[in-house]
């Protein structure tokens, strides 16, 4: 007879798993029993039971918190599915009541969520009061990674990502953005040609390679001098005259002083779209959140171009 190792009396309870998630997420014994309204030493006791049940060890601990062992991150990836399928099971229970209940985990990048999330959330609110919106800010390949895993249902992303499916739901023009005292700066539109050579500072944030294809297919040089992650960081080094920058014209904030902000031609866009994991088995909070997004895009932001 086969020797199978897994035990039919070794029972894995989904709040283990939950426990699990929860240290996962906060880094802490103590804050996971925080997140969860229970005590450290029972957060603590529930993973020890886990780990037992498991024949593994899932977090290493130390002086600064804990941390996932190779075997917790690869436990990790199925722990995430089973919970996202429990979510979906909620969500199908709210189905047949009308959209009414449930949660809906909503992945975003920083720009984005500082723009349009804020009127988007109010205005879902106000039709799906019973609704929880979870927002998660990450940076592209964090948020793409999320919703392949399930740890959230749906994402705001630029560009289209494999294995995923998208939904169009707006056009963010790119825009030159120059010192106020530049040459250029008193003209209307600067073409990709004239910034030539120019001092530049690339923006790092993951659109980087439309401005490089740019340069490439106008067989200009980029005359990159420094690389940058932060979009408030750019426009700063910009306002103190080290250089031009091309960036989403989302990122901009009415505050910036001392530069002036161009239109291109030919223009550079950054399409904006809404991704899940299979547009075929959204559930219908899923599908009401994306309906009153582009709703409520339509209304309040140029360039709005809902397609699935």
């Amino acid at each position: 007879m086969k020797n199978n190792s897994w035990k039919r009396d070794e029972k894995m309870t989904l709040y283990q798993l939950q426990v699990f998630l929860a240290v996962v997420k906060t880094g802490s014994f103590t804050k996971a029993g925080e997140l969860l309204h229970a005590s450290q030493s029972g957060v603590s006791h529930t993973i020890a039971d886990l780990e037992k049940e498991l024949g593994v060890l899932l977090f290493t601990r130390n002086r600064n918190g804990v941390k996932l062992t190779e075997t917790g991150n690869q436990i990790l990836v199925h722990a995430r599915e089973i919970d996202n399928q429990i979510e979906q099971i909620y969500h199908t229970v709210a189905s047949t009541k009308g959209v009414q209940s449930g949660t809906l985990r909503i992945g975003a990048f920083p720009s984005y969520s500082n723009k349009v999330i804020p009127g988007i959330f109010q205005a879902f609110r106000n039709h799906y009061p019973g609704i929880e919106l979870l927002l998660l800010e990450g940076s592209y390949a964090e948020i793409e990674s999320w919703i392949k895993a399930g740890a959230v249902d749906l994402g705001f992303l630029p560009n289209p990502c494999e294995g995923l499916d998208m939904m169009v739901i707006v056009s963010d023009p790119l825009v030159a953005v120059l010192p106020a005292t530049h040459p250029l700066s008193k003209q209307e539109v600067i073409s990709i040609e004239q910034l030539d050579n120019e001092p530049f500072l690339l923006l790092k944030s993951g659109c980087e390679s439309l401005v490089i294809n740019a340069f490439q297919e106008n067989k200009r040089i980029l005359n990159t001098q420094f690389e940058v992650l932060e979009n408030s960081t750019v426009i700063s080094m910009v306002e103190s005259g080290l250089g031009v920058t091309i960036v989403p014209s989302m990122i901009l904030s009415v505050n910036s002083v001392n530069i002036v902000v161009k239109q291109l031609n030919p223009p550079i866009i950054r399409e904006i779209g809404l991704a899940v994991r299979s547009k075929q088995n959204v559930t219908p909070i899923v599908r009401a959140f994306i309906n009153e997004t582009d709703s409520w895009l339509v209304k309040h932001v140029d360039g709005s171009t809902a397609s699935f």
